[in-house]
């Protein structure tokens, strides 16, 4: 874009124009009440310092009113009296705090001429305090501190008078007794569930003397172990208990705690010590007829029980059962003989045989995973070896009768297996039954003679009705096979039995089952 040229230009030596007028300011209405409020008094047409013009000693000129006049209630009650034109109001002090005069007289706090502004007739104002007060800080500061007295100074420095250090230790006194008659009465009138309770201890630890129950379970549970028997794959497996009778591995337990090895050789035998120490246990051999078997474990310095007579039992006996019950391991229950001599028959579950054995009764708790653990006379020595339980629930829980096997026949048992790896019995040749409640005689009564059997062989015929074996009263089928189980194969035995009401006695020479 090109500059336009001025088209009227300022011609030389003319005055100069104005080109631009200023603008009328605007100036809009002013309420009546800001009017009142914020404007300028009336007779004041410029500024306040414009009109202020000072007079003789300060005063503002006339026509000025810098204050409204003092009310008549102010004026009467700090004015000076009537007649008094020689009364000041007040006295100024001096440095060290007396008055100070003034050529001899009273001088006055004020004077129109060396301080205008303390002039009673000039208006009120906000200001501070007309002292300066000190801090607590400065306040300390001032105060003098006078020497602490320590502990022997107050005792014993004769700073203190001796009745005022009575005083003190009276009302130290008052107070403690007060105090403890407070916590007292609180205590006394507290909740009746609440309070101090006051527990007796004992002041040593329980002795554990050598043929104690503690000492007993702690000399044996290092030799029974706990066997876990599972098939890999399988959701689940058997448990029971074993005991070791030798230290070069040898484990006595229950034939039904090993079955499923016997029957399956995919089926793993695992041993478990009181340390927790875990490792594979090989069935040496089992003996269904019996309920007993041998397992064998290669585990170095091996804990071995020692083996008792079961034969010296009698009933009364302290005995201590020692097991995994429920696969809890280690876990001791203490009981009595509670009967010797028992037949129990067991088992026969799935269509198996039941298996007949002559048991020790004891009244210790034994449950399920017990089977094949020890069961020990107070010196600690192996005596049995628990096996089954009677109980009045489906669940099998003990109720106080349990049954163990004799160890003088487990461990005969046993040495047979570790020898041979089975057991051949003693057999007679018959199958007998129990006789019936109200019979005239109580035994075992002969059902059928095998062909030239024993029983054939000595003339034992059908019905007979056997009371005795080898001078051992028989008073049912079961105490007939313990009887003849309790002798050995190609012994001859002497049998008492009943025929068409006559008793007589025949020699039976055993054969093998």
């Amino acid at each position: 874009m090109t500059e336009q040229p001025n088209a009227n230009p300022q011609q030389p030596g003319e005055p100069a124009r104005d080109r631009l007028a200023p603008r009328p300011l605007a100036r809009p209405a002013v309420d009546p009440a800001q009017a009142a409020t914020f404007g300028r008094p009336r007779g004041v047409d410029g500024a306040f310092d414009k009109l202020y013009q000072p007079g003789t000693n300060g005063q503002a000129a006339p026509g000025l009113n810098l204050a409204p006049p003092t009310p008549e209630s102010l004026a009467e009650a700090f004015r000076r009296p009537p007649g008094a034109e020689g009364v000041v109001l007040e006295r100024p002090q001096g440095t060290n705090g007396s008055e100070s005069s003034v050529n001899g007289s009273e001088a006055p706090l004020w004077t129109t001429t060396s301080d205008p502004w303390r002039d009673p007739g000039s208006g009120a104002v906000l200001a501070g305090p007309a002292v300066q007060q000190d801090s607590d800080e400065e306040k300390d500061a001032k105060r003098p501190q006078g020497a602490l007295l320590s502990l022997p100074e107050v005792l014993f420095g004769r700073r203190v008078q001796t009745k005022a250090l009575a005083m003190l230790a009276a009302v130290a006194l008052v107070i403690g007794a007060a105090g403890g008659l407070i916590g007292w009465w609180f205590a006394d009138t507290g909740s009746e569930l609440t309070g101090q309770a006051s527990i007796s201890e004992a002041d040593a630890a329980k002795e554990r003397p050598a043929g104690s129950i503690a000492d007993i379970a702690h000399r044996v549970a290092p030799a029974v172990v706990s066997l876990e028997v599972f098939k890999p794959g399988a959701d689940a497996g058997q448990q029971g208990s074993g005991v070791v009778i030798d230290t070069q591995g040898y484990v006595l337990t229950n034939e039904h705690v090993i079955s499923a090895a016997t029957a399956d050789s995919a089926t793993k035998v695992t041993a478990v010590f009181f340390d927790g120490r875990r490792v594979e246990a090989k069935v040496v051999g089992s003996d269904p007829k019996t309920d007993l078997a041998v397992v064998k474990v290669d585990v170095d310095n091996l804990t071995a029980l020692q083996v008792g007579k079961s034969s010296d039992l009698a009933v009364g006996d302290s005995v201590i059962a020692v097991g995994s019950p429920l696969a809890l391991q280690n876990s001791v229950t203490a009981g009595i003989v509670s009967a010797l001599n028992r037949p129990v028959t067991a088992g026969g579950d799935g269509g198996s045989a039941p298996v007949i054995y002559e048991a020790i009764q004891t009244d210790a708790a034994i449950n399920h995973g017990n089977s094949g653990g020890a069961l020990v006379d107070a010196t600690g020595a192996l005596v049995g070896i628990n096996s089954a339980i009677r109980s009045s629930s489906a669940e099998g829980g003990s109720i106080g009768i349990g049954f163990a096997i004799p160890s003088d026949y487990a461990v005969k048992i046993a040495k047979t297996l570790i020898k041979d790896g089975k057991v051949v019995h003693p057999d007679i040749g018959i199958n007998a039954s129990s006789t019936v409640a109200g019979s005239s005689t109580m035994g075992a009564q002969v059902r059928n003679v095998a062909p030239g059997g024993p029983a054939a062989s000595a003339g034992i015929k059908e019905g007979d009705v056997i009371t005795e074996v080898g001078g051992r009263l028989v008073r049912d089928s079961a105490e007939l096979l313990v009887a003849v189980r309790a002798r050995e194969v190609g012994e001859v035995v002497p049998v008492r039995l009943v025929r068409d009401g006559s008793s007589l006695v025949v020699d039976v020479k055993l054969a093998s089952d």
